[in-house]
């Protein structure tokens, strides 16, 4: 901060006014999720694999950029790799815009739709991880568990305004609103970044990818534990259900949004006054009550009452497994080892469907949750030792 003892408020706002470039990001990720596959299929004739491909290749972009959103930040400061972000984003807007005018060339506006998801992929990376180190350079790592608690209720704020807004902007603007409604976000959210000052860079030798890499693993194993539970859910929850012949599915993703959010508000000391691997112990072992609930529920209410309580278990277990990251690498390479830790995160939600659906396919959807709830305990033990390797 620029002046001396900043009120709690103030400090909240300022953070809110850098982790607010992460909340657009996924307001613009969600907006064409609701929207693009319908339109892939029917539209433009293509299949559904098509269309779920096209959906699937910005976070496979996204977690291939993720190394380099990470250098590209330490080396020229999260504010320029932010900033980069939303310019890519806009742009990804515009070719969006020209991929859904485009329909009586379907190639044409299949391939500008394409590359209009991959640049969105790589965009993301660039901003969501550098948007937290950005306030947290400004702010000093001492504030770095409440940059990071803000951040994450940005992302998955931004996710669940995102689909419906989409909705919305269709109904009212038709198909092609949906890539301006990109442009525009992106570009008032770059006008205003511009305008924020940058964080210092941090001095000090910059260690190899590699070996910030083999740094973070042991803390990415954990992580990827912990985030297939979130995949398993988002992607079979409403097959469970519906296999069950229960309705009310989506009461699940919203038990557990709602309580990842309380319980990051309910508690924002947590890590400064416990350490983060002690409360990752204890939202491990929260979560893994919840999946296993989920699991073995004879009714839906159960079921969504396990969903909840892994919402409960995930609200504080990156920014803890990235409080304990941060001790163990230098300041020079925050950004990189932030961007590994997401990577496994990435890597979890995105492999869960393909690797449960085997799971699925061989002993049914209820093992999906018991296979999960067992990750999540192995997390909890690998977390364990790691605290106890002190």
């Amino acid at each position: 901060m620029t002046h001396a003892d900043p009120t709690p408020r103030q400090l909240t706002l300022s953070i809110l006014s850098l982790v607010c470039f992460n909340f657009a990001a996924y307001v613009c990720n969600g907006l064409p999720l609701a929207v693009l596959p319908g339109h892939v299929v029917n539209g433009l004739g293509y299949s559904s694999v098509v269309a779920g491909l096209l959906i699937g290749v910005q976070y496979i972009a996204g977690l291939l950029c993720r190394p380099l959103a990470g250098t590209l930040a330490d080396r020229l400061g999260a504010k320029r790799s932010v900033t980069i972000g939303l310019a890519a984003l806009a742009t990804s807007g515009g070719l969006t815009t020209l991929g859904l005018w485009m329909n009586s060339a379907p190639a044409m506006a299949m391939a500008l739709l394409m590359a209009g998801r991959v640049i969105q992929g790589a965009a993301a990376s660039l901003i969501s991880t550098p948007c937290c180190t950005w306030a947290i350079g400004l702010h000093g790592t001492a504030q770095s568990t409440r940059v990071m608690s803000w951040n994450g209720i940005a992302a998955y704020s931004g996710t669940a305004v995102g689909a419906p807004l989409g909705v919305w902007v269709l109904h009212q603007f038709g198909l092609a609103g949906i890539g301006v409604c990109t442009v525009l976000i992106a570009a008032s959210a770059l006008a205003y970044a511009l305008s924020k000052p940058a964080a210092p860079l941090q001095a000090g030798a910059r260690l190899p990818f590699g070996q910030v890499f083999r740094t973070v693993l042991p803390n990415g194993i954990a992580m990827a534990c912990s985030s297939t539970g979130f995949g398993c859910l988002t992607a079979f929850i409403a097959l469970y259900f519906g296999g069950r012949g229960w309705a009310n599915a989506a009461y699940c993703l919203t038990g557990f949004g709602v309580a990842f959010v309380a319980a990051r508000l309910a508690t924002p000391q947590a890590i400064a006054r416990f350490g983060g691997y002690t409360v990752v112990l204890v939202c491990l072992g929260v979560q893994s009550l919840g999946l296993l609930l989920v699991w073995l529920a004879p009714v839906p209410a159960l079921a969504i009452l396990g969903a909840s309580l892994t919402g409960l278990g995930v609200s504080w277990v990156y920014p803890g497994l990235a409080m304990e990251t941060l001790a163990r690498t230098p300041a020079s390479n925050r950004n990189s080892a932030l961007s590994v830790l997401s990577l496994f995160f990435d890597l979890a939600v995105g492999l869960a469907g393909p690797v449960m659906g085997f799971v699925a396919a061989g002993f049914g959807l209820q093992a999906v949750f018991l296979v999960a709830g067992l990750l999540s305990t192995g997390g909890l033990w690998l977390v364990w030792r790691l605290r106890q390797a002190g």
